[in-house]
């Protein structure tokens, strides 16, 4: 931000951006945004290396902006972020004492108050009490996807998402392929001017090796050790096919312009032999339908030694398209993303949030973040069960994963067997909806 743009400039700016609406109208929350130094203040909830990362790029961005407050559950991941932040490049951007730093379930309340831009980057499950406070106390929001990891969760971040748009909120979900050059010009190509005609039919993939893996340690309770391991509990993770399939899922709902209407698929647990991968699986197939009836086949392998494959694939009437790329039926390449200029797409999304607040131009990803992510839900809902699961009982669930309450002596719902094992998903038994 221009340090000459003051906050009078700014609900100026506002008041010409909303088409001649009386600024008078508008909710006192549109206006967290602006402090009365003209600095935008940021606060960090969740301070992992996804969140030091989406906070070094917050604070790079070309608007006057500080980090004012930091909030996660463990002091040590505050200290860590903290240590990176201020020995890089955005160091004077950094001013959180002691006294902005809290430790604890509740300390994101707090951290909130002090901002006009929250990061959410807390494990999914946390994500849909988290967005409902910010959206709550009027901030303006980037969050990490995915957004939820249950269909209770995904209805309160749909309502959220429905209140944001009210008070003029600027939201934006870290689905990063929607900022990137590559990917938007691949979309001006197949949908804009239709080059492979129609779609019928679309693949995409998500198969590596894996995540880490944190051991258990002495004298931890269930709900810390669960939550330093977060990743293989559905009820904070949702299972690598929400935490990270989720990214080519969305791809195909964006390039598609809609979601599917019901999925069935098929997974399991068969490298992920020992107790300290938790409950989920190590591999996922789904073939989600759309409401045209174009099947999207759907991969996504966790399992070492295998083949790696990160990607989506549309096929279309007159041709086939990827990432950058698009072919004749024949497997001609005819067109190709030249790859300039394209900038870090996860540098983009914040620099386009942070000129959307100072500019007060729309952007609310914050439905379509939910929508995909309940896509992925319904996937494992029919990869866990063995069933064909339709979009509106995925979505209809009453089944919540989420802890009564959030203190280090509750315990979560999913618990291990007297030997430390937890129960496996097995279709055909598992009630996922």
């Amino acid at each position: 931000m221009n340090s000459n743009f003051s906050r009078r400039d700014f609900v100026k700016a506002s008041a010409a951006a909303v088409g001649g609406i009386s600024i008078a109208t508008l909710p006192i929350e549109t206006f967290a945004n602006s402090s009365v130094d003209d600095t935008l203040k940021v606060a960090l909830i969740g301070c992992g290396g996804r969140g030091t990362g989406a906070a070094l790029q917050a604070l790079s961005v070309k608007q006057n902006v500080k980090l004012v407050a930091m909030a996660d559950a463990f002091r040590d991941r505050i200290d860590s972020s903290y240590q990176n932040l201020t020995k890089g490049k955005v160091k004077d951007r950094v001013d959180v004492p002691e006294e902005r730093k809290f430790v604890g379930f509740d300390g994101y309340k707090q951290a909130i108050a002090l901002a006009d831009v929250v990061i959410l980057t807390t494990p999914p499950g946390f994500r849909p009490i988290h967005f409902e406070e910010a959206v709550r106390q009027g901030k303006h929001v980037f969050m990490e996807k995915p957004v939820a990891t249950d269909a209770p969760g995904i209805r309160r971040v749909l309502a959220a998402a429905e209140e944001s748009k009210k008070k003029n909120l600027k939201v934006v979900v870290g689905l990063q392929r929607h900022y990137q050059k590559s990917y938007l010009e691949t979309y001006k190509k197949v949908i804009d001017e239709g080059v492979i005609g129609d779609i019928v039919a679309a693949r995409c993939y998500w198969n590596n090796d894996g995540v880490w893996v944190n051991e258990r340690k002495p004298n931890q309770t269930e709900m810390e050790y669960q939550m330093r391991n977060w990743y293989y509990f559905v009820w904070l993770c949702g299972d690598h096919i929400n935490e990270q399939h989720i990214h080519n899922i969305d791809v195909i709902n964006w390039f598609k312009g809609g979601y599917p209407t019901e999925a069935i698929g098929m997974g399991g647990r068969q490298v992920r032999t020992d107790k300290k991968f938790g409950e989920i699986f190590d591999h996922h197939y789904v073939e989600f339908k759309y409401e045209d009836g174009m099947i999207l086949s759907s991969s996504c392998r966790h399992q070492p030694g295998t083949v790696s494959d990160v990607s989506e694939h549309l096929i279309g009437t007159k041709g086939k398209a990827t990432e950058g790329k698009i072919f004749d039926l024949k497997g001609n390449n005819i067109w190709r993303h030249k790859g300039e200029g394209d900038g870090d797409p996860y540098q983009v999304e914040h620099d386009v949030l942070f000129d959307c607040i100072v500019n007060n131009k729309p952007i609310n990803d914050a439905e379509r973040g939910a929508k995909s992510t309940m896509t992925a839900i319904m996937g494992r809902m029919a990869t866990y069960s063995g069933k064909k699961i339709k979009w509106e009982e995925a979505l209809n669930s009453d089944l919540n994963l989420m802890p009564d309450a959030y203190t280090w002596d509750t315990l979560p719902k999913t618990l291990p067997d007297k030997d430390g094992w937890y129960q496996i998903p097995m279709p055909g038994k598992t009630r996922a909806v």
